[in-house]
């Protein structure tokens, strides 16, 4: 059975290893393909592409996007999507030039507890997008956590006291977005909506009619019951089914690649399936194209 992940963070955003060295990685590890889905950026797509024509392993371009649906943050992956600079990397400049308002806002409150940290001092451990985690590995430096576990529970998770809201997007522009680049969306370890039952249903239904494509039902995280809610759902509504790690290296150590904690498989099926569907609205067409990075006719 020839395995995949198509969740997997590089340095481009919060993730240790170059992708280069992601895809490296995933070689090792006998996996037929990789997606790259850093967050808000596309920066190390041409890397990773380069390596896998090296290694003969299947690159999959994507993103991670953190969007809105209401008041509730939903994490989206796109997939599938083209080197050329359209309007989703116009979006995506605009919400990495707000992390780093979010940043700030963050040393901020840092500050305000007693806990000073340089901004000089957290951009230089990043190679790519800087985020929470860069301020976690800071903390972690200077002695003032043990672990990124504490540093998040402390001061940088959603309950902790340096904790800032992300800017996001809507969920029905991200879906937009993703469409209008040619990509395929798909709900990123849904765990994290903390729903299950007639309210999970229910968002998902919602989500596939603002053109949700799939949900990832297979992933790190998830236990058993719920990857079995995960994939009846994808059933009941017609979406296809995607899964991985979220590998990011350092910051989860115990999480590998293709693995998970060691029982995560996700078979080369799941990719064919994807791709299937993707050529399915290729044909069809999405009625998405036209508009601008603030969803505006052009």
């Amino acid at each position: 059975m020839a395995l995949i992940d198509l969740h997997t963070h590089t340095t481009a955003s919060d993730g240790s290893l170059s992708p280069a060295a992601r895809v490296d990685r995933a070689a090792a590890r006998g996996l037929a393909a990789v997606a790259i889905t850093d967050h808000d950026t596309l920066a190390g797509l041409p890397e990773a592409r380069a390596a896998g024509a090296v290694r003969g392993i299947d690159v999959v371009a994507g993103v991670e996007l953190s969007v809105a649906d209401g008041d509730r943050g939903v994490h989206l992956l796109g997939l599938f999507l083209p080197d050329r600079e359209g309007p989703l990397a116009e979006a995506l400049a605009y919400l990495r030039e707000r992390r780093h308002t979010r940043n700030r806002r963050i040393l901020d409150k840092l500050r305000e507890l007693g806990v000073p940290v340089e901004y000089k001092a957290v951009t230089a451990l990043a190679k790519g997008a800087v985020g929470r985690p860069h301020i976690a590995q800071a903390l972690l430096d200077m002695g003032v956590v043990t672990s990124f576990k504490e540093a998040f529970t402390r001061y940088l998770g959603v309950h902790g006291r340096a904790y800032v809201p992300k800017d996001k997007l809507s969920l029905a522009r991200a879906v937009a977005l993703i469409h209008d680049e040619g990509g395929l969306t798909s709900l990123a370890h849904p765990y994290i909506l903390g729903l299950a039952g007639p309210a999970l249903a229910e968002a998902v239904s919602r989500y596939r009619d603002a053109g949700l494509d799939a949900i990832e039902a297979l992933y790190t995280e998830h236990s058993q019951a719920q990857t079995l809610e995960y994939l009846a759902l994808a059933r009941r509504f017609g979406l296809a089914v995607s899964g991985g790690s979220d590998f990011h290296g350092a910051a989860k150590p115990d999480v590998d690649i293709g693995r998970g904690r060691g029982n995560l498989r996700v078979d080369i099926g799941v990719l064919d399936v994807l791709r299937a569907r993707r050529r399915k609205r290729e044909l069809a067409g999405d009625g998405e194209k036209g508009l601008d990075p603030l969803g505006r006719p052009v």
